[in-house]
Order: C-alpha cells, then structure tokens, then sequence
C-alpha cells in the first residue's frame, strides 16, 4: 500500500521530512504547505535540495486540505504557539486525515495536557475517526521508546534516568536559542524555557509516560535547574554571546516516587565542549544517555551524526524520520490521540535500498 502524505512546513525538522516523504518507497508526497508567500509555487524537492518532484508548495489551507491524503506531517515550530497549532492540527482531523506531529511536544503523553486544551483536536480525531502521534527524538524516543524498552529487561528497577548531553552551537535557531533557552543573558535572569513550570510542561509527559509504563503512580514533579557562566566570549556565526553570561544550562525534571527522585529527565547543554567541565559528559560526542539503575543495572551511551558531521543534524533527521517512519503504523491505529504505547514497534521497513 502506498499512503498519500502532506508535509506541513519546510523549517528546520520539516526540511528534512520532505526528503524523507519523498523518498520513502511506501509513501507518496501529495502536498506541502508553506509559510512564506517566496516559497509558493516552488516545487517541494527544489526547496530542499533534491530536485523536482512535481509538487508545488502553497499556503491555501483549504485547497491543500481538499487533496486526498492519508496523513499530515505537521512540523510548524509551536513553541510559542501550541494552541494555534493545535487548532490547525483539529481542522487537518476534521478533514478526514491521519497527523504526526514534532510541533506540540507535551502531547507526547496526551494525558499530560489538559483537557481544555487538548479536547479541540481530540474530539476532531474522534469525530474522523482518525489519529495524531506526536514524537520527535527529546522528547520522543530517545527518552521514551527506548527508556521504557531497557526496563523491559529488568529483575527490579530502582531509578531511570534519561539525559540529553548536547553541543547546541550548531544549532542556528536563534530565537530558540537565545530568547527561549536564554543562552546569552545574565545568570539572573530568567528565560522562557527556565520559568516555574515551563520544562514540566515541556517534559513532563516523558517522566508521566515512563511511569505509566511501569505502572507507578507519582508523588509530584519537581524542577531542578543550574547555569553556568560562558568564561569567553563566543560567536557562533548566527548569533553571539559574551563571557559570564550563560553559556551552558543543565536542568532535570523529577518524577517523585515514595518522596524520592524515581524517574529523571536532564539536560545538560552546552555551547562549548569545554563549558561546566565537572557535569555529565557525553561518550565521545554530543547524545543521549540512559541510566536503569537496579537489577540489572543497564546504561545506554546513544551517539548521533549526521551526514554533514554535525550531530544536530542527526537530532533533526532523526525527530523527521521518526514520523514518517511512523505514519503507516498511525494511519491503522485506533482513532485519537496516540503515545508511543499505542502503537507496535516500528522498524526500518524499505529503508534499506541498493
């Protein structure tokens, strides 16, 4: 069976996904949605780099939605709107299409938004009758799948602990970087992503996910952040800081058990290899890390690279194709909103080609 896929922005993750559409040898690219007006008209491939593929980017919603699709791949960055993404993803449902998603990332774990917030594109995808994943790799399966996998293996599970240990400099998203992460300003100051509840909101599907999985109920959810001062200054080639402001910034959320720290998301990002020297180092390069301390204990080292050698690039093609690697297994899932363990195991299928 061949599905029918609109891609839904060209940004940074939807760049990658239309490649990865247009390649994939189960999937026909119908449609792509653009935001800006220099881009409509233009062919798909040729604004990503891979030629002609005969179709044409456009911004008319509603003509876009009238084409016949199995399934949407939205990607339209929703930091800082995720109720107007949402109620774009509600009307793609109400259309009669199937979504996967990396833009509103606390729908991870559905349960984890509240339900005014959700209900708009939950009772959509009911009243289709069809489905809307969202993934990516942080959050998504980096510190999902794989988490809730190892502890499959388990005689007893004490702690599990999943960690990004990332390099940002190469990731030129300036805004993100600097205005919601707040690399750059002063250590007094307090950024979006680092104010009272943000990263719970951010991240704490992924804690409540892992423990739904291994059936515990939690006390609460704590934040834990610490910032580390840039000792030079530093140009980035999109964006500069200077030194003592923050250059690096590591934070956890805490899943609290039995009025202990039982389940663990932590970042520790950096803007130089050298930046905060005594926190948690990757294994060679920048990735990811995964601690199930008991019996066993297992801890898994995940490095990433990109074609280009630029580990960021690999985060981005990885969040891509975990959603349309995903589409065939979303589009027979049951109606609704969808976490990782709604859905089977998802291999490579086709991928490997001459």
């Amino acid at each position: 069976m061949t599905f029918r896929v609109i891609q839904w922005s060209t940004g940074n993750v939807g760049t990658h996904a239309v490649r990865l559409l247009a390649q994939h040898p189960e999937i026909e690219l119908v449609g792509l949605w653009v935001h800006s007006d220099n881009k409509v008209g233009k062919d798909a491939g040729e604004l990503v780099g891979i030629g002609s593929i005969g179709v044409p980017a456009t911004n008319d919603i509603d003509a876009l939605l009238a084409l016949d699709a199995d399934c949407v791949c939205y990607t339209a960055t929703a930091d800082l709107r995720p109720l107007e993404a949402i109620a774009d993803m509600a009307k793609i449902a109400r259309s009669g299409k199937n979504i996967v998603s990396s833009s509103v990332v606390p729908l991870i774990y559905p349960p984890h938004v509240g339900s005014g917030m959700r209900r708009p594109l939950e009772e959509a995808c009911m009243d289709a009758g069809v489905s809307c994943f969202t993934s990516g790799i942080d959050p998504g399966w980096a510190n999902d799948l794989l988490p809730l996998a190892l502890t499959g293996q388990c005689e007893r599970i004490d702690t599990v602990r999943m960690m990004e240990i990332v390099n940002y400099a190469t990731y030129a998203q300036p805004q993100v970087l600097f205005d919601t992460m707040g690399f750059g300003t002063e250590l007094d100051s307090t950024p979006l992503l680092l104010s009272p509840g943000v990263i719970t909101f951010a991240w704490g599907g992924v804690v409540k996910q892992v423990a739904a999985g291994l059936g515990v109920e939690l006390d609460e959810i704590r934040e834990v952040v610490e910032k580390f001062p840039s000792p030079r200054d530093l140009d980035l080639g999109f964006g500069a800081i200077k030194a003592g402001t923050m250059g690096a910034v590591r934070f956890e959320v805490q899943g609290i058990v039995g009025g202990e720290p039982r389940i663990i998301l932590e970042h520790v990002t950096r803007l130089a290899d050298d930046f905060a020297p005594a926190w948690p180092q990757p294994v060679g390069h920048s990735g990811y890390r995964i601690i199930v301390s008991g019996s066993p204990t297992y801890t898994m080292d995940l490095q990433m690279m990109g074609e280009d050698g630029d580990h960021n690039t690999a985060g981005l093609v990885g969040t891509a194709a975990r959603l349309v690697n995903a589409i065939p297994a979303v589009v027979a899932a049951k109606p609704g909103l969808l976490s990782v363990m709604d859905l089977p195991l998802i291999p490579g299928r086709g991928l490997m080609r001459s």
